[in-house]
C-alpha cells in the first residue's frame, strides 16, 4: 500500500514548508530551459492562478505560439497543431497594484496575456524580450495595462533562442490551422515539455539574476 501511494504523494504541490516566499518555476522547452521567480506580494491572484496551471501540468505540451522578436514571446494555451486548451475562469487584473509594487514590463519579465477585456486573463502569458514599459505598464495602452508578476532569473539565453525562431509572415495560413491566418506563429513549434515549481532547497542553490533593462534609442 505504501509503495502504491508514493507516486500520488510526489505529484502533490509543494508543502508550505517547502515553498519559498518568492516561488520559482522552471520551464523546459525543446530549445532549453529557463527559471522564473514570481512575486505573490505584488500580484497574489495572478501568481496563484499561474501556479495552479503549473501544478496541474496544464503547460506541458503547449507551445510558444506567438513570437515577435522586438517585443515578446507568448505561450500557455496552444498545442503544436494549434489547438487551444480550455483554461479556467478568468482572473481580475492586478496590473496597477503590480506596477505600484515596482514591477514593470521590462526585458525578462513575465506578464499575463488577455483580450480587450481587462479581466480576461486565464492561462496565456508572455515574456518581454525588450523593455516594453512605455507600451504596456498600467494604464497603457488601453487604460488598464498588463500585469507583470515575475521575471526570468536563469536561462534568459533560452528566451533569446526562442525569440529568434522564424515565424510565418503576416496573414500567412498556418499549415496545421486550416484556413485560419496565424500571424507570428513559429514555423517550427517551440514546445514546452515541462513546467515545475522548485522547492525551497532548489531555489537556494540558484542565484538571482535581475533582468537587464535595455537602453532606449535616442
Amino acid at each position: 500500500m505504501r509503495i502504491a501511494l508514493l507516486p500520488l504523494l510526489m505529484a502533490l504541490p509543494l508543502r508550505a514548508a517547502d515553498q519559498p516566499s518568492m516561488p520559482r518555476v522552471k520551464f523546459t522547452t525543446n530549445l532549453g530551459s529557463f527559471t522564473l521567480e514570481l512575486n505573490p506580494k505584488a500580484a497574489p491572484k495572478t501568481v496563484a492562478n499561474f501556479l495552479n496551471y503549473v501544478h496541474k501540468g496544464f503547460y506541458k505540451g503547449t507551445t510558444f505560439h506567438r513570437i515577435i522578436p522586438t517585443f515578446m514571446i507568448q505561450g500557455g494555451a496552444f498545442s503544436a497543431d494549434m489547438k487551444q486548451k480550455e483554461g479556467d475562469a478568468p482572473i481580475a487584473l492586478e496590473a496597477k497594484a503590480a506596477l505600484d509594487a515596482g514591477l514593470h514590463n521590462s526585458r525578462g519579465t513575465i506578464a499575463m496575456a488577455r483580450t480587450g477585456d481587462p479581466n480576461s486573463a486565464t492561462s496565456q502569458f508572455f515574456i518581454n524580450v525588450e523593455d516594453n514599459s512605455s507600451k504596456l505598464d498600467s494604464p497603457r495602452p488601453d487604460g488598464w495595462g498588463y500585469c507583470v508578476f515575475g521575471s526570468v532569473v536563469e536561462g534568459m539565453d533560452t528566451v533569446d533562442k526562442i525569440k529568434a525562431v522564424p515565424t510565418h509572415t503576416a496573414n500567412a495560413q498556418h499549415p496545421q490551422a486550416g484556413l485560419v491566418p496565424m500571424n507570428d506563429v513559429p514555423v517550427t513549434p517551440v514546445l514546452i515539455t515541462d513546467a515545475q515549481e522548485l522547492s525551497a532547497s532548489a531555489v537556494k542553490k540558484t542565484p538571482t539574476k535581475k533582468p537587464r533593462k535595455t537602453k532606449k534609442a535616442a
